[in-house]
C-alpha cells in the first residue's frame, strides 16, 4: 500500500526523501509478489508435466479397455445368436458396469472359461482406467486452482506496477536522478569454470531493462537473470529466488566467490556476486540490469553456491 502523507502536509509537495522512501517500500512489496508469481508459474509447469505424463500413461490402458469391451460385445452377440444363452446376452448388453457384469455372470454356468477370462480382463482394465481417471481429475482441479491464483496475483502485480510507475514519475518531477541509468561498459573479471560463464553472461546483460517474469533475451527480473546466467554453465535453477536459495549449498559471506548468489528482502530478491564486493542484479520496474555494491541493495538474507 502506498504510504500517505500526514494531514498537515496534505497541501505541501512531498519531499524527495519521502517519495524515495515510498518507492523503496513499494519496490519491496512488488518484488515479493513477483517472486511469488514466478514460484506459482514453476509449480504450474510441474503440474502440467505430470498431467501430460498421465495422459501418455492412460492411452495404452484406454486401448486395453477398448479391446476388452469389443470382446465383451462379441460374447454378447454370440450368446444372442445361439438362442440358448439369451439370458447371458441380456446380462452382457444391459449391465451398467463391469462389476455388475461380473456379479451377475457368476451365477451363469453357460459361459466358457475363455469368455470368463475376457470379462475378467475387461473388469481389471476398467478398474485401472477409473483409478487413473480419478487421479487425472485431481491433477486438473489442482491445475485450475493454481491458474486462478496465478491470474489473481498477476492482476495485483500489474496494479502495483502502475502505482510504482506513478511514484517514479513524481520522483523524477521532483528532481530525483533516473535510477534506470547504468554504465554498461564494464570489463568482466577473469573467472574460471562454470562460475566464469555465469559472471560473463551477467555482465553482458548490463543495461537490459527489468521486466517481471522475464528471463531474457533482452529483459529480466532478478531470478530470471541468475537462472539464465547459471544456465550458461549447464546448471538448472528455478525461476524463483526462494527456490534457488533452498535448492543450493549455503555459504558464509567470507566464502563468497564470483558466481555465487546473494539473496535479499526475505528471499524476495537475488543477485549474482561478481567479486570486489559487487553484484549484478535486475532491481525493479523502471530500472535496468546493474552492477552495484553488494551492500547498497540492503542487508543480505543469505548466500548460496549453485
Amino acid at each position: 500500500m502506498v504510504v500517505l502523507l500526514p494531514a498537515d502536509a496534505a497541501l505541501a509537495d512531498p519531499s524527495l526523501a519521502q517519495i524515495e522512501t515510498q518507492i523503496d517500500q513499494k519496490n519491496n512489496e512488488v518484488e515479493k509478489v513477483i517472486e511469488s508469481y514466478n514460484l506459482i508459474t514453476e509449480q504450474l509447469k510441474d503440474t502440467q508435466a505430470k498431467l501430460d505424463a498421465l495422459k501418455v500413461k492412460m492411452q495404452p490402458l484406454q486401448d486395453k479397455v477398448d479391446a476388452a469391451s469389443d470382446s465383451v460385445s462379441k460374447i454378447a452377440y454370440q450368446a444372442y445368436r445361439s438362442g440358448s444363452n439369451l439370458r447371458t446376452a441380456s446380462v452382457l448388453l444391459n449391465a451398467g458396469s463391469s462389476s455388475t457384469i461380473m456379479d451377475q455372470l457368476a451365477t451363469l454356468d453357460q459361459i466358457s472359461k475363455a469368455q470368463h477370462a475376457d470379462l475378467v480382463k475387461y473388469s481389471d482394465a476398467k478398474k485401472g482406467y477409473d483409478d487413473e481417471k480419478a487421479n487425472l481429475d485431481k491433477v486438473l482441479a489442482a491445475q485450475n486452482a493454481q491458474k486462478t491464483d496465478l491470474e489473481t496475483k498477476k492482476t495485483k502485480i500489474e496494479g502495483d506496477l502502475k502505482t510504482l510507475e506513478g511514484l517514479r514519475n513524481k520522483a523524477k518531477a521532483a528532481g530525483a536522478k533516473d535510477s534506470g541509468a547504468n554504465d554498461s561498459n564494464y570489463t568482466p573479471p577473469s573467472v574460471k569454470g562454470g562460475a566464469g560463464k555465469a559472471v560473463s553472461y551477467a555482465y553482458a546483460q548490463l543495461g537490459d531493462p527489468y521486466k517481471y517474469g522475464a528471463s531474457g533475451p533482452g529483459s529480466f527480473d532478478c531470478s530470471g537473470l541468475t537462472m539464465m546466467a547459471w544456465k550458461q554453465a549447464g546448471v538448472s535453477l528455478p525461476h524463483n529466488a526462494a527456490s534457488q536459495y533452498n535448492g543450493m549449498k549455503h555459504i558464509s559471506k567470507g566464502s563468497l566467490a564470483a558466481g555465487d548468489l546473494v539473496f535479499y528482502n526475505g528471499l524476495g530478491h537475488v543477485a549474482i556476486y561478481v567479486g570486489g564486493g559487487n553484484v549484478i542484479h535486475a532491481p525493479h520496474t523502471g530500472t535496468v540490469v546493474k552492477l552495484v555494491s553488494m551492500t547498497s541493495i540492503g542487508t543480505p538474507y543469505g548466500y548460496g553456491r549453485p
